[in-house]
């Protein structure tokens, strides 16, 4: 049982009826906020054409949301140990809803993006606050591992839903419909939260520090940033120094979290068995799943010639083995099974995934969803699990610092697996296309199906065989090195994690985790 200030009275009690319907209450805003990052691929031509932005203003209603909500995912976090998980849920819930009715109704691309923007905001105090939430009202291990387990399935499910519910929506309705269907689920939390969440927070947080605000955004963004652009447009200088800039309010970040009274993110989580580990780890793992997507996506479109909703309906059939990775490696944990081995099994079994994508051709489909689903199942066993020891680790007064610092950790292992095995790809590829060919063609796929438009029939299906050949190889090539990664992380996870006592068993005094 969990009182108001966020202490356990019990360490081992078991959660009941009312514990687990308040899990499936948070996966509601779980399932948005992870739906929202990818619900307007299919809406954006639609909202083209009605407010006619430019095409900076274009770039930035899709990536607005994100960059929002990944530079304030540490603040979000800290702010919930501070004045409440549940009650920071519920004001994210509150503006996550209002900012999904003015984006429904934008009539201009400034409106747009300001409540993007603040739906961003929203997603940044809903992720944080969902994850520490079970870590309050789930005390036993076990118990924990299950609800973590359904935590990690939604939220990795959600974002492939939010593709094709976008493609459905916008095909029989406007494209604002895509927004309201956040309401009735925030609406409902509004109703039900106050009644089946406990509140939990720290009891002596200490001062908020401002300072760290600006300094934790200013670390973050201009890193997402560089990572998210480099993929399509190269090493420019702009994307490198962005890089630089970003390491080095890092760098001060950190410092100011080791010097100040009262920091944003303690260091003394560090201090947890594995925390540090599971952190890192994470990233790898959210490297592996995100830069999967990258190539699978054009893959389905661009190499085999699907529509968008037929690709994103094609996507979906991976995600159906998602929801049984999670459960099975939370029973094999529970039955004794080293939560090392398991780890390092997720790693290995997504590097088979991989392996299975480096053997695609340009005609290859069923190989290439039978890779994407392996892989998945084995990144989502990894998450899970670390996510499961990263929480079990921190001190339960600050677990929203310690969800917070966990999906940072995500968002920039995400931005990075695209950045670099994109990077990879399109080496590759410009390699691979024709010396003669026109500069669009060599730059992507996409430009070069675009070219091709425009040559003779018989030149044209010349360039669209190679180019693809071209793209295939280059995914090719990516897959061998995420494969060589995560072999590696498989490594790592069984050393690092091999001193790690599982939840609820006493390590023996005085033994040190190497992190």
């Amino acid at each position: 049982m969990t009182n108001p200030t966020g202490t356990t009275d019990a360490p081992n009690s078991l959660a009941g009826h009312r514990e687990w319907t308040a899990l499936w209450v948070l996966m509601l805003p779980l399932l948005l906020v992870s739906m929202d990052v990818s619900v307007l691929y299919f809406a954006v031509p639609a909202i083209s054409a009605d407010l006619e932005p430019s095409g900076t203003q274009q770039l930035w209603i899709f990536d607005i949301y994100g960059f929002v909500l990944a530079g304030l995912l540490m603040t979000m976090g800290s702010l919930g140990d501070r004045i409440g998980r549940r009650r920071l849920l519920l004001l994210g819930a509150a503006a996550f809803g209002a900012a999904s009715l003015v984006a429904a109704y934008a009539n201009s691309a400034e409106t747009l993006i300001a409540a993007r923007a603040v739906l961003g905001v929203g997603g940044a105090t809903l992720m944080p606050s969902t994850m520490a939430l079970v870590r309050t009202m789930f005390a036993d291990p076990a118990q924990r591992t299950k609800a973590i387990g359904i935590w990690s399935g939604v939220m990795t499910g959600g974002v492939a839903l939010g593709s094709v519910m976008s493609g459905v929506l916008v095909e029989h309705f406007w494209w604002g419909s895509v927004f309201l269907v956040n309401l009735p689920a925030m609406a409902l939390l509004l109703v039900v939260g106050p009644l089946l969440l406990p509140e939990s927070k720290n009891p002596e947080p200490g001062r908020f520090d401002l300072l760290s605000v600006p300094l934790s955004m200013a670390a973050v963004l201009p890193v997402i940033y560089g990572l998210k652009e480099i993929p399509s447009r190269g090493f420019e200088p702009l994307y490198v120094v962005s890089l630089a800039v970003g390491l080095v309010f890092a760098a001060l970040f950190a410092r100011r979290q080791r010097t100040s009274a009262s920091p944003m993110i303690s260091p003394a989580l560090f201090r947890g068995r594995g925390f540090g580990s599971a952190v890192v780890l994470n990233l790898v793992a959210a490297f592996g799943m995100m830069g999967s997507a990258y190539f699978t996506t054009q893959y389905l479109q661009s190499v085999l010639g699907k529509s968008a909703l037929e690709a994103a309906l094609w996507a979906l059939l991976p995600s159906v083995l998602i929801g049984f990775a999670a459960p099975v490696a939370a029973q094999l944990v529970q039955r004794g099974v080293h939560r090392a081995h398991v780890v390092s099994a997720g790693f290995v079994t997504a590097a088979c995934g991989y392996g299975l994508l480096a053997l695609a051709g340009t005609d290859s489909m069923w190989l290439v969803l039978a890779g994407a689903g392996v892989l998945a199942c084995g990144i989502v066993t990894v998450m899970s699990q670390l996510t499961d020891l990263a929480l079990g680790a921190a001190p339960v007064e600050k677990a929203g610092a310690a969800s917070s610092l966990l999906e940072t950790g995500q968002e920039f292992g995400g931005a990075l697996g695209m950045a670099l095995l994109g990077s990879i790809g399109a080496a590759v590829y410009r390699h691979g296309v024709p010396d003669g060919a026109p500069d669009a063609a060599h730059e992507t796929l996409g430009g070069a199906l675009a070219v091709a438009q425009q040559l003779p029939a018989g030149a044209a299906d010349a360039m669209v065989a190679a180019a693809r050949e071209a793209f295939t190889s280059g995914m090719q090539a990516a897959a061998v090195a995420a494969t060589v990664l995560l072999l590696g992380a498989a490594v790592l996870a069984a050393a690092v994690l091999r001193r790690v006592r599982d939840a609820g068993v006493p390590a023996p005094k005085g033994e040190t985790v190497p992190v």
